[in-house]
């Protein structure tokens, strides 16, 4: 019955722990994930700064296989080739011995100072707890809920750990525990095998590593023991890792599954080698049998790691040949729409590297709907058929490109878990619209176009001038979004809507124009009508950048994003010296051109 209450206990910390570990993770990643981007793809030009950077990054976000699973989703959005991956696979391993470093605040002795008493895992736990809770539940600011996740996940590890800490205490008086390591530490290649198996099943050399620094409380943990076993779960470590970079990959995701496995098997080939002949030849004499605290366990996971990759660091040429060997490149195929590419699922552990995904592919869209009213307005002075293919073509691309981005966005939305988080990807969602229905404004341009060319009608002279004026004028508010939709510009912004109200008015006097050539049977009806209906499309391209410029002020503003219909009122209303300064500006720039123009 102990026995069967001993497991229980040692699993139930086990959970605590993981769940800690996980916790503390999603909140370093929420608190960090904007850099981590930028990070990635800039430091790792140079292979020394790319195994920083690995380090770095997997030491925030507390797990080795996350890394490399989101560098894999880096190498899909064409962030990252696989030098850089590489750089950063070996980095990946020195970082996750930073778990290690933090359990052993488990060994501090606090006899005789107050304030190493802080620092003890049974005092430091509770206190990250209390701090947790009061800024999860207290403080509703975003950057004080991060701060706040990662103090509870750390005081949920360390409860785990103590925890598994006290189930295992009992195993120092048991005979056969002490039979059984000894059976193992005279075996180390079996030790290797163990410890690869069980990081396997358990799905983290973090915990594996945490286990055993738990069991060194018992007092009868060799040195012997431990070192093959950590070799183990480094190679456990990268059969998961190497399984996910497999599923629905490129060849270089795949690539970069394999280094990890080659790193990872040389490293302990090497160190297995060079132990095995420092023991033989009597050296360190008393290291071998000595008793380990969980002190010297992350210790020698920390030099491991590190003299593998300073060893493997020369080499890295020579591992990615390795790997183009082991997996060959296909048929050259060209990608159908490769720009797809950066929309992959494993970016979604940082939920900001993918929107930053979705926001590339935003911009791209709306440049190709700004190309193709530009060629669809062409097609009225000459008409080609061939352009007519393109416009095709490219609202096709964009079609696809919206569905595509609407379910990745869908799927995404389950991992958000901050404010502005969610207001970035309701935001987003809603731009994939406005920017398709531009697209679609221009497929419409087109198929008038062709209409007018078959029956071989003409505009009058002065329509063509005023048609050529309003088109200037809503191809200035496309380049305006555009611009705004590729960076935080508020200024930029907040100059579309005083344009939209000037091409408001530039629509309304065209259509009172028109009405009266009409009447006095300047234009004929049939050109008549499709002259009204571009005025209808252009004004409602306008409206659409209008939407998308009041959702890039709402990102960052919650007052406008919850009714842009009272924002735009009290605008208007408002006198603001700014928007009725811009306002004239473009209704000198625009109207007084029209009114020049003589009826």
């Amino acid at each position: 019955m102990e026995t069967i209450l001993m497991i229980i206990k040692l699993l139930g910390g086990l959970a605590m722990f993981l769940y800690g570990m996980e916790v503390m993770g999603d909140g370093l990643k929420q608190g960090s994930g904007t850099v981590l981007k930028n990070v990635l793809g800039k430091l790792t030009q140079n292979t020394v700064l790319g195994v920083l950077t690995g380090a770095m990054v997997t030491a925030v976000i507390q797990s080795s296989t996350a890394t490399i699973v989101l560098t894999v989703g880096l190498i899909g959005a064409g962030i990252l080739n696989l030098k850089q991956a590489v750089s950063i696979v070996l980095g990946a391993n020195i970082g996750t011995t930073v778990t290690a470093q933090i359990i052993r605040l488990m060994d501090i002795d606090s006899s005789g100072s107050s304030i190493l008493t802080f620092f003890k895992p049974d005092t430091l736990a509770p206190i990250a707890l209390i701090l947790g809770i009061i800024l999860v539940m207290f403080i509703k600011k975003e950057s004080c809920n991060n701060i706040g996740t990662i103090a509870l996940g750390f005081g949920v590890l360390f409860m785990g750990l103590m925890g598994m800490t006290d189930a295992v205490e009992p195993l120092a008086e048991s005979d056969t525990f002490v039979n059984v390591l000894s059976y193992f530490s005279d075996m180390p290649l079996l030790g290797i095998f163990t410890g690869l198996v069980l990081t396997v099943i358990i799905q983290s050399s973090s915990a594996m590593v945490g286990i055993l620094q738990a069991l060194s409380v018992t007092g009868v943990i060799t040195f012997n023991l431990v070192y093959p076993l950590i070799m183990g779960i480094n190679l456990g470590t990268c059969v998961t890792t190497a399984l996910v970079c497999s599923i629905g990959s490129s060849k270089d995701a795949k690539r970069t599954g394999i280094v990890h496995i080659v790193f990872n098997s040389v490293g302990t080939i090497l160190f297995m080698i060079v132990m095995t002949i420092i023991q033989k030849m009597g050296g360190f004499p008393d290291l071998w049998e000595s008793i380990v605290d969980s002190g010297v366990i992350a210790n020698f996971q920390t030099l491991f790691n590190l003299v593998t990759a300073i060893v493997l660091l020369p080499f890295t040429g020579v591992l990615v040949k390795i790997a183009c060997m082991i997996v060959k490149d296909d048929e050259v195929k060209e990608e159908v729409y490769p720009e797809l590419a950066g929309l992959d699922s494993k970016l979604m552990i940082a939920p900001k590297l993918a929107l930053a995904e979705v926001s590339k592919l935003v911009v791209l869209m709306a440049n190709i709907a700004k190309e193709n009213l530009s060629l669809s307005y062409e097609q009225f002075s000459s008409y080609d058929v061939k352009r007519t293919e393109v416009i095709a073509e490219n609202e096709g691309r964009l079609d696809i490109f919206t569905d595509r981005a609407d379910n990745y966005l869908i799927e995404l939305s389950g991992n958000i878990e901050t404010e502005s988080d969610n207001r970035l990807l309701n935001m987003l969602m809603q731009c994939l619209r406005d920017v398709e229905r531009i697209g679609d404004y221009a497929t419409n341009f087109d198929e008038m176009a062709e209409k007018m060319s078959a029956s071989e009608l003409t505009f009058s002279e002065m329509a063509y001038k005023e048609i050529e004026i309003l088109n200037d004028a809503v191809q200035e508010i496309l380049r305006l979004t555009l611009e705004g939709l590729k960076g935080d510009n508020d200024y930029v912004v907040r100059r579309i809507e005083p344009l939209e109200e000037v091409i408001d008015d530039m629509v309304l006097l065209l259509r009172n124009r028109h009405t009266n050539r009409l009447c006095q049977g300047i234009c004929s009806i049939n050109s008549g009508l499709i002259f009204m209906d571009m005025l209808t499309y252009f004004e409602r391209t306008a409206d659409q950048c209008s939407n998308i410029a009041l959702l890039l002020l709402g990102k960052n503003n919650e007052e406008i994003m919850k009714n842009h219909h009272l924002y735009l009122q009290e605008l208007h209303k408002s006198g603001n010296q700014d928007y009725l300064a811009e306002q004239e500006n473009r209704k000198e720039q625009y109207m007084t051109q029209l009114e020049n123009i003589k009826f």
